[in-house]
């Protein structure tokens, strides 16, 4: 893959703002909220987004014009598993709806340190299991079903398919972990390598996520960790993640492990590409979007 002209221009424009947690901009929680809570409509006012309710969990539909409502992704926002909201992803949502001609459902589950680990996870379980009997007009059942999420969510689906395996519960046809926030022992090579390319995370504030987020004794568990699981038995995965990421080596890792386990596993490293570079708008934003969609295509009932 090359890198195209937008997406070296957007790096460069972007190396001139201070990562998020870098020595001398502190911490900071409350703007790190405010900012990933915010709601952003999708630019197609022809999307429908409908708010719903699942138990405790506020979720919202997004289903793009000639979307099949029963081929369902239940998309797990990111935010270091301390912030983020549904609302604020309605725009990518929308754009993997209309590439994949699905429905996403976006879920508010909880967030550390208020509701720490596995708090967050087990939202998740139930926002699954609820999305695969019903659908957006009531109880109807899916006949395709995928997990996606990004960074914190990218974990959360991972940690989600581990987590609904073990169980003996429905698995879905597919996971589509993107920049997974995988190991919380911050034990990836790229951590030290990467933080000159890095335009988002400095990797001091990965240490507060994790201390935020889950305990000691609990940081090394694969619904924590999802790098440390075992992956038989899975359903096939889709790992994207760009080259220039501090935790690039997570979902490189999970991609050989998750192989050596026997799962089918396409791993996509995108060259000259950001932390979530799937929802900046760049030429590879939507050919990554559309790689998903081909990959839900290639798993779904024909």
């Amino acid at each position: 893959m090359t890198i195209s002209r937008e997406s070296h221009d957007f790096w460069l424009a972007g190396r001139k703002n201070p990562q998020f947690g870098a020595p001398g901009h502190g911490f900071d929680l409350t703007g790190l909220r405010q900012g990933m809570g915010a709601r952003q409509a999708p630019a197609d006012r022809a999307v429908h987004c409908i708010r719903t309710q699942v138990e405790h969990i506020p979720c919202e539909w997004v289903v793009a014009p000639g979307a099949d409502p029963d081929v369902r992704v239940l998309y797990l926002h990111g935010g270091g598993y301390v912030s983020g909201s549904g609302g604020n992803y309605l725009p990518l949502a929308a754009h993997i709806s209309a590439a994949a001609k699905c429905a996403v459902l976006l879920p508010d589950y909880r967030l550390a340190p208020e509701h720490p680990f596995p708090t967050g996870l087990e939202d998740c379980i139930r926002a699954y299991l609820w999305m695969i009997a019903n659908g957006t007009s009531g109880v109807v059942p899916a006949k395709a079903a995928f997990i996606a999420g990004d960074s914190a969510g990218g974990g959360l689906t991972l940690a989600t398919l581990l987590a609904l395996r073990d169980r003996n519960l429905p698995l879905p046809n597919g996971g589509i972990p993107m920049s997974a926030f995988a190991d919380l022992t911050l034990g990836s090579e790229s951590i030290r390598r990467q933080a000159e390319k890095e335009l988002y995370m400095h990797p001091d504030c990965l240490p507060r996520f994790v201390e935020l987020y889950v305990t000691p004794a609990e940081i090394r568990n694969p619904l924590a960790s999802p790098v440390f699981g075992d992956y038989t038995g899975i359903p096939p995965l889709l790992i994207q993640v760009g080259d220039y990421e501090v935790i690039r080596d997570d979902s490189v890792r999970v991609a050989a492990k998750a192989k050596a386990d026997g799962a089918d596993v396409k791993l996509e490293v995108w060259p000259g590409q950001v932390h979530v570079f799937q929802i900046r708008g760049l030429p590879e934003s939507r050919e990554a979007i559309q790689h998903l969609a081909d990959f839900m295509r290639l798993h779904s009932p024909r």
